[in-house]
């Protein structure tokens, strides 16, 4: 039986599917505890774990308005509320995580360390002797964070450039990225390191993911960038994600006639606002000849808009029963409902401009498996054409159905068992 432990921030599309990955290896047998935010207790208690809490100086309930928990970020717009987020919701909290995970390390020993790749503590322990500390696997659960000279960094979803002039675009981003997004945290990771461990980091922030034992991510390498400077600790799993459960509403006999469903939702965080992509959905499919599923993330459905005639909706709905029916996919980028809809080989529609719903996007343009929207607030004539786009042409459908058949040979929880049983071993 293996000792694992699993971190992450406390931000609910980073938990949920180390919520799988938690039931996995405890159905397997393995010990797991499992450090996050006390608004998870419950959740991870239902998957055989042992919760076990994050101070309160890392912990916050991704919920609520940021600008609520920290008044000082509401004057703050662009690359300034951008570098605002990094340090306090993702840096600042490094600390307290590092020392959560020795103090779980030293009441029990762990075997090995399965961590949210913004669980930024990992980056202190890696300071530490190997003899002093757990092996650390990243689970990706959001596009491939790793940085790598053929990509611009991650976060800007920008799309990837020939070489040589893409090399040197890249390396140039780096460095402003480095100067402006990350350099508060880069600062306060540094200091933080100095009191730890009486030196300086030897990486920039997001470098360190080269340096862990091993990065296992969830998704295929055909939905990434072609990169050429992959380190061989770096595995793709393809999707581990659960579709989840819910019951079928008493309108879901009406996905089985012959109009195409389009499927739109703002996911279970980012649906405070409806009028965001919700509404201009439902205005700009009013009158196509298609039926509107909506989910509302688990939010009340008299939140929603006022539905159409040719609309439906549900608080949740199970996805391994939505997609087999579904013909366009419109989202606002989270990386997990993504992977399922191509896991299904449905082509996507993606408006989402934050965090790392830009990359989620780029990637969809990239790959060819969907249209992506440049805007979180889209127009009902934007989502209109790039959702008729999808309709009428083949291609889309093709290359998402091509993305289906890799992630469908890829080795899921498997290439993860492989990794932790091959560390505990050495």
């Amino acid at each position: 039986m293996r000792s694992l432990l699993i971190g992450s921030v406390p931000v609910h599309g980073h938990v949920s599917p180390l919520l799988g990955v938690a039931r996995h290896f405890a159905e397997r047998g393995d010990r797991v505890r499992f450090l996050t935010g006390a608004r998870f207790a419950a959740a991870v208690a239902a998957t055989g774990a042992e919760f076990l809490a994050l101070p309160a100086e890392a912990d916050y309930d991704d919920r609520q308005d940021f600008n609520e928990t920290f008044p000082e970020r509401r004057a703050l717009t662009g690359i300034r509320s951008a570098s605002f987020d990094v340090e306090h919701l993702f840096a600042r909290p490094g600390r307290p995580q590092y020392d959560a995970v020795l103090a779980a390390h030293a009441a029990e020993p762990v075997d090995v360390l399965l961590a949210d790749p913004m669980f930024w503590g990992t980056q202190f322990l890696l300071g530490l002797p190997r003899a002093e500390r757990p092996p650390i696997v990243l689970c990706g659960i959001m596009p491939l964070m790793m940085g790598s000279r053929d990509t611009a960094p991650p976060g800007m979803g920008v799309l990837p450039m020939r070489r040589p002039f893409g090399t040197a675009r890249n390396w140039a981003l780096k460095q402003l990225m480095l100067r402006t997004v990350f350099a508060p945290a880069t600062r306060l990771t540094e200091r933080m390191s100095e009191e730890i461990h009486g030196r300086p980091m030897t990486f920039a922030p997001l470098d360190y993911m080269r340096e862990v034992e091993a990065y296992v991510q969830f998704g295929v390498a055909e939905f990434e960038y072609p990169r050429s400077d992959d380190p061989p600790t770096l595995h793709y799993a393809g999707p581990v994600l659960g579709g989840g459960t819910a019951p079928k509403p008493p309108w879901w006999g009406d996905l089985d006639g012959d109009r195409p469903v389009v499927h739109v939702t703002q996911g279970t965080v980012g649906n405070k606002d409806f009028g965001q992509l919700v509404a201009p959905t439902l205005d700009a499919l009013a009158t196509e000849d298609v039926l509107v599923v909506v989910t509302a993330g688990g939010r009340p459905l008299d939140s929603l808009p006022p539905l159409p005639p040719n609309a439906r909706a549900a608080e949740y709905l199970a996805y391994d029963d939505l997609f087999p029916r579904t013909a366009v996919y419109v989202t606002n980028g989270g990386y997990g409902g993504v992977q399922h809809a191509l896991s299904h080989g449905v082509p996507i529609v993606v408006a989402g401009a934050q965090e790392d719903k830009l990359e989620v996007a780029a990637r969809v343009h990239w790959a060819g498996v969907g249209r992506r929207i440049r805007s979180a607030t889209p127009s009902p004539d934007q989502v209109r054409r790039a959702v008729r786009a999808l309709l009428d042409d083949p291609r889309y459908r093709t290359a998402a159905a091509r993305m289906a058949g890799h992630m469908a040979a890829a080795p899921g929880f498997t290439a993860l068992d492989e990794v932790v049983d091959h560390l505990v071993r050495a």
